[in-house]
């Protein structure tokens, strides 16, 4: 069990060193990755405890690995298989797989890493190669996202790590349990750079131009997991403790609104996904004790968005309302946006039914009302023309790589929707069907005329970092409250 959890962490960086020394072997040995951490994903399901390994005793740098950690790992390897199938007889170079890899193995130690200094360390070489992804095309708008997004995750990590040191100085530890003695500051701080860098609520608001902005692949990875290598981290520390799990589910229930409020009234396609990652993250962190579930059908429904979407003809869409699209891509368009929508029968059914079944009172007319708006959101796509396709056009259809990621990934949604079976009982789908019923009738009668567009103001740069300061206020307030 140890040699198999060291493998899921070390082997990543050993295969993206030897894809520079074997360049001809690039997207095989990268291929190899996704399928050891889809094992042990499975191996930790069958596990009835969790494998925990101590690494320093002396600074407490711990590694635990349960089920929690098997649904993103299994996220992690679904996703990346996908990207690479995608990406297959394309022209990418061994660079853009190397990295490829190394984030993938960066974003897996996320997932394992049970104390402040490895998780630290995970998250800023996520940093690196995510950038190293999206100025991957070398343009000046790639180029200009990508130190963006570096210099925010930098700063929220700064955050971070001083409220790490804190954790250590109370209890000459690293251990996520020294948080109960650590001073109410080391919680706002640590929680700053997590709500950061997972993209939750407004200091989130930086992951719109970052995963619309990217190529196609990239935006894939960057919204179907690796935004949640920042959202798991507080999903074990609100199961860990009682007082947090409150923080926790709020800054869900604001962040589902948020997402949902902006992705409504978004016309781009690219950027109401990228509205709309934000939005699902607050489902996932409002129930932390099944968030895992969850963030399994949420990476592979927005993987399979956002890789339908970068083959659209157009990412306005208005546009796309009066240009019919093919059949063989409004199809699968179609089922991601279901599940999402929480239609039965795939995956996010049972995940959305479960979720709002582990509600709390005070969350349940919120997260309802987010779920209509999901609705409302997915009906641009729903809806949209579609036709058979034109002979004459077939040399502009995706490639095989792009329909191999899109079965795997819708697939896994068909098969996922096993997981809570639970979940088919007359009142959930009755529920599902009226909100999607409400969605689908207030996108018709209102949403679809509608032309209003929200300012961007907030989103630009000079203001992501007062952003950040104006939520560790409230943070601290929070943690002395």
């Amino acid at each position: 069990m140890t040699l198999l959890t060291i493998a899921a962490i070390a082997l990543p960086f050993i295969i993206g060193l030897g894809i520079y020394l074997l360049p001809k072997l690039d997207w095989y040995l990268a291929s190899i990755i996704p399928l050891i951490s889809a094992s042990y994903a499975v191996f930790l399901f069958r596990q009835p405890a969790p494998i925990t390994l101590e690494l320093l005793d002396s600074y407490s740098v711990t590694l635990v690995a349960d089920s929690l950690s098997g649904f993103f790992l299994l996220t992690n390897a679904l996703v990346t298989a996908a990207v690479l199938l995608y990406c297959w007889r394309s022209n990418k170079s061994p660079f853009f797989y190397t990295q490829t890899i190394i984030l993938h193995g960066s974003v897996n130690a996320t997932f394992i890493c049970a104390d402040f200094i490895s998780l630290y360390v995970a998250l800023e070489v996520i940093s690196i190669a995510a950038f190293l992804l999206i100025a991957y095309s070398r343009s000046d708008r790639s180029i200009w996202v990508g130190f963006r997004y570096l210099f925010v995750s930098n700063t929220a990590m700064l955050f971070y790590l001083v409220g790490a040191v804190l954790v250590y100085k109370a209890n000459n530890s690293f251990a996520f349990s020294g948080l109960t003695n650590a001073p109410t500051e080391a919680l706002a701080l640590i929680f700053l750079g997590l709500l950061a860098k997972g993209g939750i609520f407004i200091s989130g608001l930086w992951l719109p131009l970052t995963h619309s902005e990217s190529e196609t692949p990239v935006s894939a990875m960057l919204s179907g997991i690796v935004i949640k290598a920042g959202v798991f981290p507080l999903l074990r520390l609100a199961l860990m403790f009682d007082a947090i799990d409150p923080i926790v589910r709020m800054f869900g229930v604001g962040t589902a609104l948020l997402g949902v409020s902006y992705a409504v009234f978004e016309k781009d396609s690219k950027r109401m996904l990228a509205f709309h990652t934000i939005s699902q993250l607050g489902f996932v962190l409002a129930a932390p004790q099944v968030g895992g579930f969850y963030a399994l059908t949420h990476g592979l429904v927005k993987s399979t968005l956002f890789l339908i979407a970068g083959n659209l003809p157009s990412r306005n869409l208005k546009e796309l309302q009066h240009h019919p699209i093919s059949n063989q891509l409004w199809i699968p368009l179609l089922l991601a946006s279901l599940s999402i929508s929480g239609f039965p029968l795939l995956a996010g059914f049972g995940a959305k039914s479960l979720t709002l079944k582990n509600l709390l009172d005070w969350q349940a007319i919120a997260m309802n009302i987010a779920a209509v708006g999901t609705a409302i959101s997915f009906s641009k796509f729903i809806f949209i023309p579609h036709k058979s396709t034109d002979p004459e056009s077939e040399a502009s259809q995706p490639k095989l790589g792009f329909w191999l990621a899109i079965i795997l990934l819708l697939g896994g949604l068909v098969i996922g929707n096993a997981v809570y079976l639970k979940a088919y009982t007359l009142a959930n789908i009755i529920k599902a069907l009226i909100t999607l019923a409400l969605g689908w009738s207030a996108y018709w009668l209102i949403f679809r005329r509608l032309a209003i567009k929200i300012p961007r103001t907030i989103e630009q740069f000079d203001h992501l970092i007062g952003v950040m300061s104006l939520v560790l206020v409230v943070l601290f307030w929070m943690a002395r409250s």
